[in-house]
């Protein structure tokens, strides 16, 4: 940083904002409700009196952390009252040349990672990804949910083996990922449902978020079978006139499909190094405006 940068509070914020944002992110799943604590972030570092703070970048986490918490804890009421699944709001990139890729949210923000999370609650939730995703020590999470170094231990501890219990994990390069991804797109278009479901693990999952916005499945599909038969069905009665674009969804390859030259849905894949093992569909048009909507 410059020595401008260590005097100028509004550089010092522009300098920490990606991670601030990243943060907020991981902490809350919505785009707006990120950039929103952010901002909040920002007035309170504005008011503050700079030369009484020891470390800007540790004032500003926390301050960020706090915000979130206080956020994500009215979110999970409103949340109980959610039509279906809730995913977060997919942070899609058509060009992973785009700055955005260049952030912290690179590190680990899958959509997998994201639905574990949201079943941890808000203090484990901020424990766990200061510990784990932006390496704090005890101390400094201490500090943030204002709990004891050895509660905030069992904090991580409890919030780490859930995250590890739920959360399938494959080390795949992008390429094979895009390239098993390309084999299912055009068994899709082809509409062969046998050809899409050789692509599939046997145990694979289905979990689409509609949000009541859009017609979306209640449940867990669980079975190559009945996952396969969701992209067939949805072929046959639209021949012709699905198209799938790749895209980075969240820092991994996924997909947007796009239904009459409309978008239809933002999709997410959990693969091993063979075959599909889960799938995240986005349907809520509320979290897809950020997103092309037409081819």
């Amino acid at each position: 940083m410059t020595d401008h940068a260590r005097i100028n509070p509004e550089a010092i914020f522009d300098a920490l904002r990606p991670r601030l944002f990243s943060i907020a992110y991981r902490m809350l799943g919505i785009r707006a409700d990120a950039e929103d604590v952010v901002q909040d972030a920002w007035l309170r570092w504005h008011d503050a009196s700079k030369d009484q703070i020891l470390s800007h970048e540790a004032w500003l986490v926390t301050v960020t952390t706090r915000l979130a918490i206080d956020r994500l804890r009215t979110a999970k009421r409103d949340r109980e009252a959610y039509i279906g699944w809730w995913l977060p709001e997919p942070l899609v990139e058509l060009d992973e040349r785009t700055p955005e890729s260049t952030l912290e949210l690179a590190n680990d923000v899958s959509v997998a990672f994201m639905w574990v999370l949201e079943r941890l609650s808000a203090e484990e939730r901020a424990a766990f990804l200061m510990r784990q995703v932006f390496d704090a020590d005890y101390a400094e999470i201490a500090e943030v949910v204002k709990k004891s170094e050895p509660a905030c231990r069992q904090l991580v501890h409890r919030a780490a083996v859930r995250v590890q219990q739920e959360r399938p994990r494959f080390d795949v390069p992008k390429d094979k990922h895009r390239e098993l991804l390309g084999r299912f797109i055009e068994a899709a278009r082809q509409g062969n449902r046998a050809d899409m479901r050789a692509l599939m693990s046997d145990e694979v999952q289905l979990v689409a978020d509609g949000g009541g916005k859009a017609k979306s499945f209640m449940h867990v599909l669980k079975g190559a079978g009945r996952v396969a038969g969701v992209f067939w069905t949805l072929e046959l009665k639209y021949p012709m006139q699905v198209s799938y674009k790749t895209a980075l969804v969240n820092g991994e390859p996924g997909l947007l499909r796009y239904v009459q030259g409309k978008l239809e849905s933002v999709q997410s894949f959990i693969v091993d190094k063979e075959r599909i093992v889960a799938v995240f569909i986005m349907r809520n048009p509320e979290k897809l405006a950020s997103v092309p909507q037409a081819l």
